[in-house]
């Protein structure tokens, strides 16, 4: 088993050069090409929900995950409506007490204000069939808190956001890629059936469900690039 999951943040139009984090957005067109792509070579891009049964060996096919951190706005303004004309579904882990507001996290760092979807719109991604993951209550690295504090992120967070779509929220996504193995054990206990990182690579078999490797797409990552990472790459696991 060799299955690529996708991280993505936004997808808009960068912001000018020489912004801070201006690689995490992609260009609608370069998001629209790259999922034609995939499509046209016989892949099937799902959310983290329906690629379980790939992940765990119960199903073979050509398929990948595709999943976006933070609940940007724009994800459903761009990369909905392209999900829609492939086919293809996603997750989205989203920030329980953040909705409708703005990645505020980032600030410090002179990164652009970004909108984050507010609950009716997440209901609007639900609705189109897309998944609602969580990224905890608000982003914070877990390895800075308590575990007391570490617990209400990961279980409260699902809980919410559970409630607020009205269907079980099953994916985590840890924020920074910042965990260790108390909370793997948090994410399992609190219900999530899978967790995803930022540690670089493709899934295979004897990686655990609970720190699953993702691909980064960047702003920079040109269409070959992109094939060469979903479909050949042998890069060193690596996190960050």
């Amino acid at each position: 088993m060799s299955i690529p999951i996708l991280m993505y943040h936004q997808i808009e139009l960068p912001a000018p050069r020489g912004t801070k984090f201006r690689s995490l957005t992609v260009p609608p067109a370069s998001f629209r090409r790259q999922m034609r792509w995939m499509r046209r070579l016989g892949y099937q891009g799902l959310s983290m929900r329906e690629l379980m049964p790939y992940l765990r060996g119960d199903k073979a096919g050509k398929v990948f995950g595709i999943t976006f951190d933070d609940g940007f706005r724009n994800v459903l303004e761009h990369a909905l409506p392209v999900l829609k004309e492939t086919g293809f579904t996603a997750t989205n882990y989203f920030l329980a007490n953040q909705l409708g507001g703005s990645n505020d996290w980032d600030a410090a760092n002179g990164v652009p204000t970004a909108a984050l979807m507010s609950q009716p719109e997440m209901l609007q991604w639900a609705q189109a069939g897309q998944e609602v993951g969580s990224h905890g209550l608000e982003h914070l690295h877990l390895n800075r808190l308590t575990q007391d504090e570490a617990q209400q992120q990961i279980a409260q967070s699902r809980q919410q956001l559970s409630q607020l779509v009205g269907q079980e929220v099953t994916a985590f996504c840890y924020p920074y890629g910042d965990f260790n193995p108390e909370h793997v054990q948090m994410a399992q206990a609190a219900g999530y059936v899978s967790a995803t990182t930022t540690e670089r690579g493709l899934v295979q078999a004897t990686d655990g469900l609970f720190e699953l490797p993702r691909v980064g797409i960047w702003r920079s990552t040109h269409l070959l690039k992109f094939l060469q990472k979903c479909l050949t790459q042998h890069e060193e696991r690596r996190r960050g």
